[in-house]
């Protein structure tokens, strides 16, 4: 029996990746560690920031759609990222720093029993900064060419929060399909944990009836789960699919391997290895600086490249 260790990673949307790169890399702090392209389709961007390697559970991702409108919150939806900080005297150096930097912020606060600060970027998107006190990611790698000071950088994904209407059937899927377990229940909330205790596989299940989200600019397009290698994904992708699930089937991304589910709410899942990672084709000094393709892309760099508006180096 396998156990998910935790989150892999999560993907946004942005309409602007230049403006995108300046948020999470100079406010945030963090580190674009890898520039590529959807692979999916190749004329957009997609950018990954997070420790020093971009590790498993550190990595924020992001598309760039130049022409993606608003987006209309609702329900059906991920709805919020955790980002875990070492202590409450960083709650109060990002409340300064967001202060400083004209970010929408909260006061300092509680969220899923957890110290917090909630906050916005410039698109909307909804986060919250949670105090670690020392359950940070076990491979997480200070970066020290940040912004931010290691005493106080953000040490990868915390809580995901996902409303929908239906959470029973999420809470279902969670606990009887992935093992996770159910460390709190109310009238309107319940809380999963894939390894019991810890924050960085945490999921925040919220119920909200009403029209679902409309997606665009600052929303969240999925969660991926980590799994260790191939042989895990492939004994998760049986699970689905004996569960009625569609599954994608296994896709080789280059930088891991995956798979994509829907569960019932339509909450779209990702589940990822945590190799070979971003430094297969890259060294880990000159991550995010260049724009990397996979082999499969690799014939077509000139084409890619005449679509792509430059962006500023890392």
């Amino acid at each position: 029996m396998y156990i998910i260790p935790g989150h892999h990673h999560i993907s946004m949307i942005t309409k602007n990746a230049k403006k995108n790169h300046f948020f999470y890399h100079h406010v945030l702090g963090l580190r674009r560690v890898k520039l590529t392209v959807n692979q999916d389709d190749p004329s957009m961007y997609h950018l990954f920031y997070g420790d020093r390697t971009g590790s498993p559970g550190t990595e924020l991702s992001f598309f760039e759609m130049p022409f993606v409108g608003s987006t209309y919150r609702g329900t059906n939806a991920i709805t919020q990222i955790g980002l875990l900080v070492p202590s409450e005297k960083s709650l109060m150096y990002w409340k300064k720093r967001f202060e400083q930097y004209g970010i929408n912020h909260s006061e300092i606060t509680t969220y899923a029993n957890h110290s917090a600060l909630h906050f916005e970027d410039e698109e909307g998107l909804r986060m919250v900064l949670l105090v670690s006190n020392g359950k940070k990611i076990a491979h997480w790698e200070a970066w020290e060419n940040s912004t931010v000071p290691i005493k106080h950088q953000i040490q990868g994904m915390g809580s995901v929060e996902i409303t929908v209407r239906r959470l029973d059937k999420l809470a279902r899927t969670l606990t009887e399909v992935f093992g996770y377990t159910e460390v709190l229940r109310s009238d309107k909330e319940a809380i999963f944990q894939s390894v019991k205790g810890e924050l960085f596989g945490e999921i925040v299940v919220k119920s909200l009836d009403g029209p679902t989200e409309k997606p665009g600019r600052g929303s969240i397009h999925h969660l991926a789960i980590r799994v260790n290698d191939e042989r895990e994904l492939a004994y998760w992708d049986e699970k689905i699919r004996n569960r009625g699930f569609h599954s994608s089937g296994i896709i080789d991304r280059y930088y891991f391997k995956s798979l994509y589910f829907r569960e019932s709410n339509g909450i779209l899942f990702e589940i990822a290895t945590d190799g070979p990672g971003f430094t297969i084709d890259r060294d880990i000094e000159a991550l995010g600086q260049h724009l990397d393709l996979p082999p499969l892309l690799e014939s077509r760099r000139v084409e890619i490249e005449a679509k792509l508006h430059p962006l500023e180096e890392a």
